[in-house]
């Protein structure tokens, strides 16, 4: 829950996400209002829960879109630390496509 002042939240409730394809964590906090995506990751905790994480300028964003990481945050945010994709997902389809039309031919 996020404190009210005579001008405005003090507080704001933001979460702070990261997934591996093994393990996910997301992780609700209050943060000062006026607070950056930077300052919500680092107040998480998250690297201790990730030693390896390197968070990237442009592998941050809010709700599936990228932000920069000192984009203000706004109450309830989700702020997600993405990863490197493992496969390209042009060459993905176009495998799935190849294998796909081969069983079409009776292959």
């Amino acid at each position: 829950m996020s404190s009210t002042g005579p001008e405005g939240p003090a507080t704001i409730r933001v979460e702070v996400t990261f997934a591996t394809p093994s393990r996910q964590e997301l992780i609700g906090l209050e943060v000062p209002a006026g607070s950056t995506v930077a300052e919500a990751i680092d107040r998480s905790g998250i690297r201790d829960r990730f030693p390896a994480l390197e968070v990237k300028p442009d592998a941050v964003g809010i709700f599936s879109r990228k932000v920069s990481l000192d984009r203000v945050l706004e109450a309830g945010d989700r702020v997600e630390i993405y990863r490197p994709l493992i496969a390209d997902p042009r060459e993905t389809r176009r495998r799935r496509a190849n294998r796909d039309s081969g069983k079409a031919r009776g292959r």
